[in-house]
């Protein structure tokens, strides 16, 4: 069994910070749900522009676009970016 933990950039953080605190709490809810599952990536979808990060989640209007990096049995789920939906592939 693999552990999941979510490692933020510091963008990614000042992008959460900026939402309003009931989009964050969504959100947050959301990722816990997500790392709960024994394969998160089944909620997320492969970006075909992989510069801005290899995979997404959608949560509401709002995406979080990530990489994963493997490390033993532990894989890190790294946020890149956490933007509205039209505003995240700018």
């Amino acid at each position: 069994m693999k552990g999941y933990k979510i490692k933020l950039t510091g963008k990614a953080k000042k992008d959460l910070e900026s939402l309003e605190r009931d989009i964050q709490r969504r959100i947050v809810q959301k990722l816990r749900f997500y790392l709960k599952d024994s394969n998160p990536l089944q909620y997320a979808r492969k970006i075909k522009d992989r510069r801005f990060g290899e995979y997404r989640f959608r949560i509401g209007d709002y995406r979080i676009i990530f990489d994963i990096n493997k490390n033993g049995n532990i894989v890190v789920l790294i946020i890149f970016r956490l933007k509205y939906r039209k505003e995240v592939y700018k």
